[in-house]
């Protein structure tokens, strides 16, 4: 896994986001095609750590939308 590869995930997090609101990590794949959970947090943590999303929980799903 390349920093390359973390930001264009990251990009393709973000537009889903975008175009979707708040999305559970597990329709946030689906949507985005990553491949891996690893990919998919990698890319979330990624833009967390630029302060771009806000998490929330329910039911023991994670749910991910734009700051």
């Amino acid at each position: 896994m390349t920093k390359e590869i973390i930001g264009t995930n990251a990009g393709l997090v973000w537009n889903a986001l975008n175009g979707a609101g708040k999305l559970s990590t597990k329709d946030l794949k689906k949507q985005t095609k990553i491949k891996t959970d690893k990919l998919l947090f990698a890319a979330l943590g990624w833009l967390a750590k630029e302060d771009k999303l806000i998490f929330t929980e329910k039911d023991e799903d994670l749910y991910v939308a734009l700051a």
